[in-house]
């Protein structure tokens, strides 16, 4: 009965890997599958199978992390298309007014959503530099 329930978690951690593509679930997966190798050889109890699920599970991870950092230095950051707008210059299209809850600019040819960064009014036509990002909605503050 045990070898079937960590058969089941093997599949289901092979599933989640699958879907997520994010390497979260793999070393889990490996673990997984250890432990329901040695449970079908061996009879242990409960509590070592969980023992020896986290401790493959850690070893895998430990295994392969160096690598995963690796990989990842060598692609470096590359920052979002919205984190590359900080500190460019905009237009003001319509007046952004914290009270009324409008405002938009435009940069570069794309239209914004924007917030003052003091709160003040900014009136058309302004040109402003963006300060911050946050979702689809700019924080920006007349340019000096």
């Amino acid at each position: 009965m045990d070898v079937i329930i960590w058969a089941i978690l093997v599949i289901a951690f092979v599933i989640a890997e699958v879907a997520t593509v994010q390497l979260v679930s793999v070393w889990f997966a490996a673990g997984a599958l250890v432990t329901m190798i040695l449970v079908f050889f061996f009879d242990i109890p409960i509590i070592g199978q969980i023992g020896i699920f986290i401790g493959t599970s850690a070893i895998f991870l430990a295994m392969t992390m160096p690598f995963i950092i690796r990989k990842r230095k060598k692609r470096g950051y590359i920052p979002t298309n919205s984190e590359l707008e900080i500190g460019r210059t905009a237009r003001v299209i319509e007046e952004i007014n914290a009270d009324s809850g409008k405002g938009r600019v435009r940069v570069e040819g794309v239209d914004w959503s924007a917030v003052s960064a003091d709160g003040s009014v900014i009136p058309n036509d302004t040109v402003v530099t963006v300060t911050a990002v946050n979702g689809a909605k700019l924080t920006v503050k007349p340019k000096n």
